[in-house]
């Protein structure tokens, strides 16, 4: 699948795109962490692969990227992604039932996971969920969708922001053309899927001892 192909070999991408449009290759990556942040019908984008392999790049000096500029555009991006998700979900909410063909754009399990996390942790999973995949997307919607406060909001969303941006940079500049991570790093993405999908599975995993201790 081409999907799977971009996530797993995401260097490769990079660099093409590199190549091909130089300074434009700032827009290319902000143009695909707000769509994977900001538009919740598109959960499945690699954006903390994508931050890793540009800061990785930025660290060898033949494709002449700044990791400052990385991070601060990658940062502004993403704050300014969830911001706009958390309109979307208070539109949402609010418009109910006259625009039910929207709801039905949303993968509903992935929603229900979002859900059950923010109900379990808090208004600190605006921070959390920035780091764990599919849930990054679904927690700023359904953050608008609850009513919180947008002043709480978007305190949460700064932190998250920076937090997230910051540790893939600074992992993707100074790990990222280490020899044997160069070699596989297609096997680093799926380990940062993994461990990024960690949390989901034990919540869920919990759920279900609660549910059997429930029934016995």
């Amino acid at each position: 699948m081409p999907l799977i192909d971009f996530i797993l070999h995401i260097d490769d991408h990079l660099v093409t795109i590199v190549n091909q449009f130089g300074a434009g290759s700032y827009l290319v990556l902000c143009a695909i962490i707000f769509i994977e942040t900001g538009l919740v019908v598109f959960p499945f984008l690699p954006g903390d692969s994508l931050i890793f392999a540009a800061s990785a790049m930025a660290a060898n000096p033949r494709y002449s990227l700044n990791i400052w500029l990385i991070y601060i555009i990658v940062a502004l991006t993403a704050i300014i992604g969830d911001s706009v998700n958390y309109r979307i979900g208070k539109w949402s909410a609010a418009a109910g039932e006259k625009h039910n063909w929207f709801n039905r754009l949303i993968n509903h399990n992935n929603r229900l996971a979002a859900e059950k996390f923010f109900e379990r942790h808090g208004p600190i999973t605006i921070v959390i969920g920035r780091f764990i995949p599919f849930i990054r997307t679904f927690v700023p919607f359904i953050s608008g969708g609850s009513k919180m406060h947008y002043g709480k909001f978007i305190t949460y969303n700064i932190i998250g922001g920076l937090m997230w941006t910051g540790l893939f940079t600074i992992i993707g500049f100074f790990f990222g053309n280490i020899p044997v991570v160069k070699e596989h790093f297609s096997m680093i993405v799926l380990a940062i899927i993994f461990v990024s999908v960690v949390p989901i599975a034990i919540v869920a995993l919990k759920k279900k001892i609660l549910l059997k201790k429930e029934f016995h």
